[in-house]
């Protein structure tokens, strides 16, 4: 039952371009069904030997369990999605004849609205990094204002080579791999066309360790920066500009956005093309949120 997980996770991976962290919530959720299988209450008796020996009522007391634990709707619903999806895998592979999970309906989830931050804390954000004469500073500087610029994702950031960032100066933009490993052209805004060239030219180089690094954004060990490294780095900015709650790398995102959108500086279908959005119904949900008292900061996005 073990070997059926792994060619499923390897399947998600590898002809479905899922990535890493999805797959990894795929396996804990399918991992924790095998577990109520194997170790479940004494309802689930026999236990069954293969996939095929899961039965609808053994599904249905393993959803109903998740509820009795108090699971989140939201959690409920991806865990009900995975085994779902895991059991129309192996009927496609025809290890069993009928999906015991067909008939289950998610519980009813809203999605929630995405979170932002005002334009006066996108400003007070970005002068943090300035305050910092190391070259540090002037990377921390670049990031920031090119996630707040562009609305990458942070794992698009740190992604990032060298050799990804085109400055011409009458088209500069910026190359990066999305989701499914689709590339896409993301314009670079004159705003984040400074803080990057300082560092490239005052900060990479005295980061980098190695003539062969070819990240673009590195750590103070001359190696490519985390995702994690990305996190610590704005928790760090966050506190030195006394900004009050959490404000999370996607949040950058959101907020770039709902700045475009409610300045009119793009449109649905464009910004659909900047985040690399597969579905643009995934793009809607930002017209859904309240107007911004200002949308856009000081640092004019689209310029």
């Amino acid at each position: 039952m073990d070997q059926a997980i792994s060619r499923f996770l390897g399947h998600l991976q590898t002809d479905k371009g899922f990535s890493p962290n999805t797959v990894v919530a795929y396996k804990n959720d399918l991992f924790q069904l095998l577990a109520f299988l194997r170790d479940g209450p004494a309802i689930v008796i026999p236990l069954p030997e293969t996939w095929a020996g899961v039965t609808a009522g053994m599904a249905e007391r393993y959803f109903l369990t998740l509820q009795e634990r108090h699971y989140a709707p939201a959690t409920i619903a991806r865990k009900i999605a995975s085994v779902k999806s895991f059991f129309h895998f192996l009927e496609g592979e025809r290890s069993i004849v009928v999906n015991p999970a067909d008939g289950f309906a998610s519980p009813g989830v809203r999605r929630p609205l995405p979170k932002t931050i005002s334009s006066l804390e996108v400003d007070e954000l970005l002068d943090q990094p300035l305050k910092r004469e190391k070259p540090e500073g002037k990377r921390d500087w670049a990031m920031l204002s090119m996630l707040y610029a562009t609305g990458m994702r942070v794992t698009e950031l740190v992604k990032l080579n060298v050799e990804d960032v085109f400055l011409d100066e009458n088209y500069p933009y910026v190359r990066c791999l999305g989701r499914a490993s689709r590339p896409r052209d993301i314009p670079l805004p004159p705003a984040s066309l400074e803080p990057l060239h300082e560092y490239l030219v005052n900060g990479r180089d005295r980061l980098v360790r190695s003539p062969e690094t070819i990240a673009l954004f590195l750590n103070r060990r001359g190696e490519r920066l985390t995702r994690q490294g990305f996190w610590l780095i704005l928790k760090s900015h966050v506190r030195s500009a006394n900004l009050r709650g959490e404000i999370t790398p996607h949040m950058l995102r959101h907020t770039f956005a709902t700045h475009m959108l409610q300045s009119g500086q793009l449109n649905l279908r464009e910004l659909q093309g900047f985040l690399g959005h597969a579905s643009i119904s995934t793009t809607q949900i930002y017209t859904q949120l309240p107007e911004a008292a200002a949308a856009g900061s000081r640092r004019t996005v689209r310029g």
